[in-house]
This record gives C-alpha cells, sequence and structure tokens, in this order.
C-alpha cells in the first residue's frame, strides 16, 4: 500500500512541477499507469489550428477547448494546489461564467439541476458546444429510443433531436423549439 501511495504521491508532484499541458500530463500519466493511449489519437492531429473560434471557444480543426482550458487558467475552475478541488460546488460550477436565464417553462433535467457534464466535457472535446459525444444520436444515452418510437412524430425521424427539440429550456412541452 505505501508503494501506491508514494507513487500516487509522486506523480502528483511530478504534474505539479511540469505544469498544465496536454503533452506533459501524458508524458506523466505514460510513466505511471499503463494503456494511457497515444497523445496523437487524444488530440487532432498537430498543426491543424483554426484561427476562427467556435462560440468563443479556442478551435483546432475538428477539436474544441473550453476558454479558461485553453488559456491555462486551471484556477478559474479548479483551486490552486494538488487537491483538485473546484472554487464552486460542481453544480453551481458552470453558472459562475455560463449565464442561462431559466425563465422558461420546462428546463431540461440536467441543466436543471447543475448535471452540465452529463452532456458537456469541461475541458476539450472533438464534438461541437464540447458534448461527450457526437450529436446525432447523442440525446439516446439517456432517452430510450423504444420510447421514443411510442410517439408518432418521431415515426421515421432519423436526425438530430435538436432540429425539433432545444438542449437546454423551452416553453413547450418536450423542449420543442
Amino acid at each position: 500500500m505505501k508503494f501506491w501511495t508514494a507513487t500516487a504521491c509522486l506523480a502528483a508532484s511530478a504534474v505539479l512541477w511540469i505544469g498544465c499541458n496536454a503533452a506533459s500530463r501524458h508524458e506523466v500519466l505514460s510513466t505511471v499507469f499503463d494503456g494511457v493511449p497515444p497523445l496523437e489519437q487524444a488530440e487532432a492531429p498537430p498543426g491543424q489550428i483554426a484561427a476562427a473560434a467556435h462560440g468563443g471557444q479556442p478551435q483546432r480543426v475538428g477539436y474544441f477547448e473550453h476558454g479558461p482550458y485553453a488559456a491555462r487558467l486551471c484556477n478559474a475552475c479548479h483551486q490552486p494546489g494538488a487537491s483538485n478541488a473546484l472554487v464552486a460546488p460542481p453544480d453551481k460550477l458552470c453558472f459562475k461564467c455560463h449565464q442561462f436565464n431559466l425563465n422558461k417553462k420546462y428546463i431540461h433535467g440536467p441543466l436543471a439541476s447543475g448535471g452540465c457534464l452529463v452532456c458537456h466535457d469541461p475541458h476539450s472535446s472533438r464534438y461541437r458546444y464540447m458534448l461527450v459525444s457526437a450529436s446525432g444520436k447523442f440525446c439516446l444515452h439517456c432517452h430510450q429510443r423504444r420510447d421514443l418510437d411510442k410517439d408518432s412524430a418521431h415515426a421515421g425521424v432519423e436526425g438530430n433531436c435538436t432540429t425539433c427539440h432545444d438542449a437546454h429550456m423551452s416553453d413547450k412541452k418536450y423542449l420543442l423549439k
């Protein structure tokens, strides 16, 4: 047990010493743990940084980074030090910067409960809007297709759910636009 405690302390110290960039973190993780995927699989191909930004997010072609993460402003969300503790409770953290006027009749459950991480990655994503997976069938991670098929409005629909539904809130039932 002492070996693992010492290893964890060593890894934490190394991460603090080398900073908060992907290449450094990958090197430390690869040294400490087996099975860490190659860095090029986790990131977009090198040299494909786009000058354009989407929604204020720095963007690599096919890759999005959360603004504070891209600017290496870790303290915007995390307390300084090795604890990795957040500066606010998880259900309130995103609302420190992201403003939502929750004045609609229907609010999507994860948003209402501050569970933004159900749908969004807080650091980086290869998917638009920092989603945790591709948007085409994204909603089917939580919503069962068999339940949706019971509604005739979904008959033969293969498109993106957000064509008809707002992902955050709406005055219409079922978050319809």
